[in-house]
C-alpha cells in the first residue's frame, strides 16, 4: 500500500539520562490530538524509560511505509535539557489516506482511538474504512491530528445466555466502575446493515443506577435477534460494547404453502409442498419425511428461504409430510403438512381457473394458492360439501403496506428514533396507500396509522408540516375509499377500524410543532385548520368550514384564559372528517333513546394542548345545518362497547333557536361531534303524554277499587279450589299492575340519569313489576289451558300455588335482575332522560321479549278457548244458535284479551310503524287503562263476585257455587243471551276435581 504524503504519530519509548524529560509538543497539535508530548513519569531518574508521544508528519512519495521506517530518523524534541536520549521503541497509532475529494481520511491502528472531543466535531469515515466508534474520521487537508492510546475497557456487558427461548424476557447489563455518558443501546438484526437504536416501548424497557443499566426485552422473538450495542462515553473515548442474541423459530414463524392439500392422483400425480422461515443469526438445516419418490431444493428468497419437496409419486394413502429444521444444540422444528388423497366417488369440486388456478379439491377442504407478486400471503378458497366451490377469501396485503406496518408496530415496541422515523413513515404511506386494493390492504394501513399515532403519545414526538400533511393526504384517499368492498369486510374483521382511525388522525393532527403554527389544510374529506394563542387570550376562538352541510365552532374566551396562567402557548386544532361517521359502528350510548340516526355525513374534531399536555375541559359551542328530523348533539366516546367506541349524548345538549335554519350544540368537552338525526321517532306530543297519565291514574282508581271488591266477597268467591287459584292469581296481577303504574307514574319525578340511585330503583321496580304481571296473565292462561286440555285430570292446590308463585316472581326477578347486572356496567340500562330501560344495546329487550313471548302463549289459549266455545254450536243447531255462539265468542275476545295482556301485541306496531301516530295513541289507550279492564271484566263480570256483593248489600242468601274453571267462563261467556233465571248454579261434585264440563 502507498500512501501520498500521509502523517503519522510515532509513540516512542525513550532512555532518559539526568534531567527528567520535558514535554515535547507542536503548534497547533492540541487542537485534534488532545494533550501531545504526554508526561508520564516526571520523577523518573537516569536511566527510566517512560512513553511519550510526538506529531510527526512523514511522507511516503513512491516507497511502501515498511521501507521507509527502516531508515534512520532524527527527531528534533522541543526540550530545554541538552540530555541525549535514545530511542528504544516505535508504535504507529494513525493511519491516513488521501481521499478523491481532497479530505483525509484517518483511522486509528489497534490499541488506539479518537478522543469524544475530536470525534464529536468530525464526521466519520464510510465502510470499509470505519474500525468501531470514532475509530476514523474525515478531516480537510490542513487538518491535523493522532489517535491516543485506549485505556483498559470501563466496563462488561453480559446477558444470561446467548440463545433466548421466544416468550422469554431478555436482560442484557452493563456494569462499569467509571463514570459515563451519553449512553444508548442498538440492535443489529440478522442482515440489516446499520444498528437500530432501541428505545422504551411496549416491549423495551430500559433502567439505570449507579455503576449499572439494564435492558430488558419482554415476549422476546427472532424479530428480536441480532448484535446488541451499547454505546457510551466514559475516560474521554467513546467505547462500544457487543453481545450477540440468538433466538430459536417458533412454528408460527415458518410459512407453509399450502399447510393442507387434497389431491387427485389421476389429474395431479405430482405435486409440491414448501416451508419458509426468515433470515436469522441461527443456521438451519432442513429434511422432509417421507422423502421416497420426492426430491428437495433450497430456494433463496428476499428475507427469507425456502425449502421445497417436489413429490413426483403420489402417495397411495392419506399422509402427513413433515418439514424438520434442525439447528445445532436446539430441539428440532417440525412442520406437519397434511395431504388428502380423493379416491373414486369422493365429492369434489372441479378445475377453476379465474386469477388464481384452482385444482380439484375435495368437498370440504381448503384449496390454497400463493399471492401474486409484490403482495404476501395466501389466497384460499373452500370447497363445499355439495361439490361447489364457495368465494375467493384472499389474504394477500401489499408488502410495501405490510413492510410500513411492521415498521410502526417495531417503532412501538422500542426500535427505532420516533423524531425521525415517523414523518418517514407517513410520507411513504401517503405512497402506498394507492396500492390499497383488498380489506387486508386497508387493514395494514389504518393498523399502522393506530401504531403511529401510539408512537407519538409515548414518545411525545412533534410533527413538522410535511408530515402532518402526509397524513392528512392518506386520510382524504382513505374516506374515498370504496365502502362495500373495502371497508365493510375489514370491519366484519376488526368493527372498530372506523373508531381507531378517528382517534389515530385526532392524536397526530395535533401533534404539530408549535413553529409550524398556524397551518391550515383542505382537500376533499379532510379540512384542518390549526391556531397558537398566546398566554394572554383576547377573545373567543372562532373557525368555520365550508363543508356541506356549512359548519362554524367557537370556543369562549373564559374556557381558554385558565389553559395559560403559567405563560404557556396554548394551540388549537379543529379538524373536519367527512364520510367518516359514515363508517363508524352505529353504536349509541346511554341517554340516546331507541332510534335510529342519521348523521349530517362530517365529524368535527377539536382539541386543545397547552404546555404539551393536551385538555378536554372547556366549552364549545357549534353550528350544524339542520338536515330535519330530531337533533342530538352527540360525540363519539371511544371507551363505550367495550372499545369500539359509541355515540353519547353525555355532556352535550340542543339548544334550539325559532325559524333558525341551523342546530345549535353547546358541548362542556373537548372532542369529536356530530349531530344525530333522529328518523323513526314520534314528536313529543302534550295529548298522548296527558293521555298516558290519565290513563295510568284511572288503572290505579280501578284497581284499588278492586282490591277492595275482593277485601269485601274474597271469602264467598274461593270456595273451591278452581275458584282460589284463578283469584288468587287475578289477586296478584292486580297487586303488581298497581305497583308497576304507581312506579311509572311517579318515575318522571326523579332526576333521571344512571348516577341517581332512585332513579335506577325505580327503572329496575318498574321492569320487575310489569314483568311480574304478565308472569301471572300467562299463569291464567296456562291453568285455563289445563282444565281445557286434560278435564279430569286433579289439580294439587298447593303444589299449583307455588308453581304460580315461582312463575310469577321468581322469573321476572331472574330476567330484572340479569339485565341490572350485564347493562348497568355498560352504561346501557337506562334510557335517555327516562328512568326506564335502554333501547340500546339489548336491556329493553329483556322486557320485550318476555312480554311477547307470554302475549303469543295467551293468545293461543285464547284460540283454544274460543275453538271450545265454537264447537258443539256451529256442528249442529239452528240458525239462532249459530249467531248465539258468534255472541259468545265476541264476549270472550273481550273479557280475555285485557286479562291475557293481549293488547300489549300492539307494541310491534308502534315499532313498525314510521310516520303515522295512531298506533302510539291505540297503545297508550289500551294499555295505560289496562286496571279498567281487569276491574271490569276480570272482577266485576264474575257472577259469584256479583252475588256475593248482593249479598253483602242487601244480606241475602245466594247459592253456593264450585264450578270449575272451564264451567265459569262458558257460563259467564254466554250470559248476554241467556235469561239470568236460566243459568243454573252448577252444585259442587262429591269429590273435587277442579273441573267441569261443558
Amino acid at each position: 500500500m502507498i500512501y501520498s504524503a500521509a502523517p503519522l504519530l510515532l509513540a516512542m519509548t525513550l532512555l532518559l539520562v539526568g534531567s527528567p524529560l520535558a514535554q515535547a509538543s507542536q503548534p497547533g497539535q492540541s487542537q485534534t490530538g488532545g494533550e501531545s508530548g504526554q508526561q508520564l513519569d516526571q520523577k523518573g531518574g537516569a536511566s527510566e524509560s517512560v512513553l511519550a508521544s510526538v506529531y510527526v508528519q512523514l511522507d511516503f512519495l513512491h516507497q511502501t511505509w515498511p521501507l521507509a521506517l527502516s531508515r534512520t530518523l532524527t527527531l528534533a524534541f522541543a526540550s530545554v535539557s541538552t540530555t541525549p536520549r535514545a530511542l528504544t521503541g516505535l508504535n504507529l497509532t494513525t493511519e491516513c489516506s488521501i481521499h478523491q475529494d481532497g479530505s483525509t481520511y484517518c483511522a486509528c491502528l489497534s490499541g488506539y482511538r479518537w478522543n469524544a472531543s475530536v470525534c464529536s466535531h468530525r464526521r466519520p469515515c464510510q465502510s470499509p474504512h470505519s474500525r468501531g466508534p470514532c475509530g476514523c474520521l474525515v478531516f480537510s487537508p490542513s487538518e491535523a491530528g493522532y489517535c491516543q492510546l485506549l485505556p483498559p475497557v470501563p466496563g462488561i456487558l453480559s446477558l444470561d445466555s446467548e440463545v433466548q427461548m421466544p416468550g422469554n424476557t431478555l436482560n442484557v447489563t452493563f456494569v462499569t466502575s467509571h463514570e459515563t455518558t451519553n449512553r444508548n443501546w442498538f440492535l443489529r438484526p440478522s442482515g440489516s446493515p446499520k444498528p437500530i437504536l432501541l428505545q422504551p416501548g411496549t416491549q423495551v424497557s430500559l433502567t439505570s443506577s449507579p455503576g449499572l443499566a439494564v435492558l430488558s426485552i419482554v415476549n422476546i422473538s427472532h424479530k428480536w435477534a441480532g448484535e446488541y450495542m451499547c454505546c457510551f462515553e466514559a475516560q474521554g473515548f467513546r467505547w462500544e460494547l457487543n453481545q450477540v442474541v440468538k433466538v430459536p423459530l417458533q412454528a408460527t414463524d415458518v410459512a407453509r404453502l399450502p399447510d393442507q392439500l387434497s389431491v387427485s392422483c389421476a389429474t395431479s400425480p405430482g405435486f409440491q409442498l414448501s416451508c419458509c422461515l426468515p433470515s436469522t443469526h441461527l443456521t438451519y438445516t432442513a429434511s422432509w419425511s417421507p422423502a421416497e419418490g420426492s426430491k428437495a431444493s433450497f430456494v433463496n428468497t428476499p428475507g427469507s428461504q425456502c425449502f421445497v419437496l417436489a413429490v413426483q409419486r403420489c402417495p397411495a394413502a392419506d399422509t402427513t409430510y413433515t418439514c424438520e429444521l434442525q439447528s445445532p444444540g436446539l430441539n428440532p422444528l417440525r412442520v406437519p403438512v397434511s395431504v388428502t388423497i380423493i379416491r373414486d366417488g369422493d365429492t369434489t369440486c372441479p378445475e377453476a381457473s379465474s386469477a388464481v388456478a384452482w385444482n380439484v379439491t375435495k368437498a370440504g377442504h381448503v384449496a390454497q394458492a400463493p399471492c401474486p407478486v409484490n403482495r404476501t400471503g395466501v389466497v384460499r378458497r373452500t370447497c363445499g360439501l355439495d361439490g361447489s366451490w364457495e368465494p375467493i377469501c384472499s389474504g394477500c396485503t401489499d408488502t410495501g403496506l405490510l413492510a410500513l406496518s411492521h415498521r410502526a408496530w417495531l417503532l412501538r415496541a422500542g426500535q427505532g428514533w420516533p423524531a425521525a422515523e415517523v414523518p418517514q413513515i407517513l410520507a411513504e404511506l401517503s405512497q402506498q396507500a394507492l396500492a390499497v386494493s383488498s380489506p387486508s390492504d386497508l387493514l395494514a394501513l389504518l393498523g399502522t396509522i393506530s401504531f403511529l399515532a401510539k408512537v407519538v403519545v409515548d414518545a411525545r414526538t412533534q410533527l413538522n408540516r410535511s408530515a402532518l400533511e402526509a397524513l392528512l393526504k392518506t386520510t382524504d384517499k382513505v374516506l374515498d375509499m370504496d365502502a362495500s368492498s373495502l371497508w365493510t369486510p375489514a370491519q366484519e374483521q376488526k368493527p372498530s377500524m372506523g373508531s381507531d382511525l378517528l382517534l389515530a388522525v385526532e392524536t397526530l393532527a395535533r401533534s404539530l410543532c408549535p413553529e409550524d403554527h398556524p397551518f391550515s389544510f383542505r382537500l376533499q374529506n379532510v379540512q384542518l385548520q390549526t391556531q397558537l394563542l398566546g398566554p394572554t387570550v383576547p377573545a373567543d376562538y372562532r373557525v368555520s368550514f365550508s363543508t356541506q352541510p356549512p359548519l362554524q365552532a367557537h370556543i369562549p374566551r373564559c374556557s381558554l384564559a385558565p389553559l395559560g396562567h403559567n405563560g404557556t402557548n396554548i394551540s388549537i386544532t379543529s379538524l373536519v372528517l367527512q364520510k367518516l361517521d359514515h363508517l363508524l359502528p352505529s353504536n349509541y350510548g346511554q341517554g340516546l333513546g331507541d332510534s335510529l340516526y342519521a348523521t349530517p355525513g362530517l365529524v368535527l374534531a377539536i382539541s386543545i394542548t397547552a404546555g404539551g399536555q393536551a385538555f378536554d375541559g372547556g366549552e364549545v359551542i357549534m353550528d350544524f345545518e339542520d338536515a330535519g328530523g330530531t337533533p342530538h348533539c352527540v360525540f363519539w366516546d371511544h371507551s363505550l362497547f367495550q372499545g369500539k367506541g359509541g355515540w353519547s349524548g353525555e355532556g352535550c345538549q340542543v339548544q334550539t333557536a325559532p325559524a333558525s335554519p341551523t342546530t345549535r350544540c353547546l358541548c362542556q368537552h373537548l372532542t369529536a361531534f356530530s349531530i344525530l338525526m333522529s328518523q323513526n321517532t314520534v314528536p313529543e306530543n302534550p295529548t298522548l303524554e296527558l293521555l298516558s297519565q290519565v290513563g295510568l291514574g284511572a288503572s290505579i282508581l280501578a284497581l284499588l277499587v278492586c282490591l277492595g271488591v275482593y277485601r269485601l266477597v274474597w271469602r264467598a268467591v274461593v270456595q273451591n279450589k278452581v275458584a282460589y287459584l284463578r283469584h288468587m292469581a287475578l289477586l296478584n296481577m292486580v297487586l303488581c299492575l298497581l305497583a308497576a303504574d304507581t312506579c311509572f307514574l311517579g318515575a318522571p319525578l326523579l332526576p333521571p340519569g344512571p348516577r341517581s340511585p332512585l332513579c335506577l330503583a325505580a327503572a329496575f321496580l318498574c321492569h320487575f313489576l310489569y314483568l311480574a304481571t304478565f308472569f301471572w296473565m300467562l299463569a291464567q292462561a296456562l291453568m285455563l289451558a289445563h282444565q281445557l286440555l286434560f278435564v279430569f285430570r286433579r289439580l294439587s292446590k298447593c303444589r299449583v300455588l307455588s308453581l304460580m308463585v315461582g312463575l310469577g316472581y321468581m322469573c321476572p326477578m331472574g330476567f330484572a335482575g340479569a339485565a341490572l347486572g350485564l347493562y348497568l356496567p355498560r352504561g346501557q340500562y337506562l334510557g335517555e332522560g327516562a328512568c326506564w330501560l335502554s333501547g340500546k344495546g339489548g336491556a329493553l329487550y329483556t322486557f320485550v321479549g318476555p312480554v311477547l313471548a307470554i302475549v303469543g302463549v295467551n293468545g293461543l289459549v285464547l284460540a283454544m278457548a274460543v275453538l271450545k266455545l265454537l264447537r258443539p254450536s256451529l256442528s249442529e243447531g239452528p240458525q239462532a244458535e249459530k249467531r248465539q255462539a258468534v255472541l259468545v265468542v265476541i264476549k270472550a275476545l273481550l273479557v280475555l284479551t285485557p286479562l291475557f295482556g293481549l293488547t300489549w301485541g300492539l307494541g310491534l306496531a308502534t315499532l313498525l310503524e314510521e310516520v303515522s301516530a295512531v298506533p302510539h295513541y291505540i297503545f297508550t289507550l289500551l294499555n295505560a287503562t289496562q286496571g279498567v279492564f281487569i276491574l271490569l271484566f276480570g272482577c266485576l263480570m264474575d257472577k259469584k263476585v256479583r252475588e256475593a256483593l248482593l249479598k253483602r248489600v242487601c244480606r241475602s242468601q245466594s247459592p253456593n257455587s264450585t264450578s270449575s274453571l272451564v264451567s265459569y267462563w262458558l257460563q259467564v261467556l254466554s250470559s248476554p243471551a241467556k235469561s239470568r233465571s236460566e243459568i243454573a248454579v252448577p252444585q259442587p261434585c262429591r269429590e273435587e276435581t277442579g273441573s267441569a264440563r261443558s
